[in-house]
């Protein structure tokens, strides 16, 4: 079963002026990423504005990432969905259509005890093969809901295809609880891109980067860094990282990823309603910061 490793880059969704998903753009930021030496795609997560899509929406959107990416790098689709049914569906299609893995974020917006996120967990565990992996997401913060890593050693021991989890909280001790699942043999992704480097330390595989959809450079960088035993440069890569993660806002808004990859000449279109694009002087600003940074950490030579 493939796992997720190094940088593993949660996509933005383009919607056309209009407000429909833009699938030619879908694949044009898939090239874009594997392009820049990004190792895993994650589509359809909090970055990829999973709740403003619909089940037929969010297939078609894995179907086209699957298709293009056309096995030189690992997808995992994120299938978690407010409903249970919806979240089904969408992790059987994923297997289906010959995605590597699937992530699913724990249940959202209204409260979930233990007995009911197991419920939830073991429901979309058995939906797929017994050979397809799948990785939990934890993001306390967004869901209003919190896996321990009790109920993901509970999971992991009944379900062997439960390989892992995201965890999206920055939160060291809890990392480090969810690596000793298992008896260690559990695969965590920090979701916080400003410990990537932090959290390999801590023995993670790697990060599900909302911001390496826009720069992916300073993130490969670091793995490639730390991977080869240079921590000076992989410190220095992080540093860089964390700049352009404080200039995109961390990834509270995709407003400025997609203005930041149009700057990059990406076209990732607009934003879907109710959130909106960035107003043209916020944009300007937002490009002169970004300016400013690639002068003095993108330079050619750099890479």
């Amino acid at each position: 079963m493939k796992k997720l490793h190094g940088v593993t880059t949660a996509m933005v969704t383009p919607f056309d002026e209009h407000g429909s998903v833009s699938l030619d753009k879908v694949e044009r930021l898939t090239d874009y990423l594997i392009e820049r030496g990004v190792h895993c795609l994650y589509p359809l997560g909090t970055t990829g504005e999973m709740v403003r899509l619909s089940t037929e929406e969010r297939k078609a959107v894995a179907e086209t990432v699957v298709r293009q990416a056309a096995g030189r790098v690992t997808v995992y689709i994120h299938t978690g969905a407010i409903r249970l049914e919806d979240a089904l569906e969408l992790s059987r299609h994923a297997a289906d259509i010959g995605a590597d893995g699937i992530g699913a974020v724990t249940p959202i917006f209204l409260g979930a005890n233990a007995r009911e996120m197991d419920y939830y967990y073991t429901a979309i565990a058995s939906s797929v093969p017994e050979q397809f992996p799948v990785y939990l997401y934890n993001i306390p913060q967004c869901s209003a809901n919190d896996l321990s890593a009790a109920s993901a050693e509970e999971l992991a021991q009944r379900h062997p295809n439960v390989v892992g989890i995201k965890y999206s909280l920055a939160d060291m001790l809890r990392t480090s609880e969810y690596l000793a699942v298992r008896s260690g043999d559990f695969s965590v992704v920090q979701g916080t891109d400003r410990l990537f480097l932090a959290s390999l330390a801590m023995g993670c595989d790697g990060v599900v980067s909302g911001v390496s959809c826009v720069f992916p450079e300073p993130f490969v960088a670091i793995y490639e860094a730390y991977r080869s035993g240079d921590l000076l440069k992989a410190r220095m890569w992080q540093r860089v990282a964390v700049q352009y993660c404080e200039t995109l806002r961390n990834g509270s808004n995709m407003a400025y990823f997609k203005a930041a990859l149009r700057y990059r000449g990406v076209d990732a279109g607009y934003m879907r309603l109710p959130q909106l694009d960035l107003p043209d002087n916020e944009a300007a600003i937002l490009e002169r910061q970004l300016q400013d940074l690639d002068a003095e950490f993108l330079a050619p030579s750099a890479f």
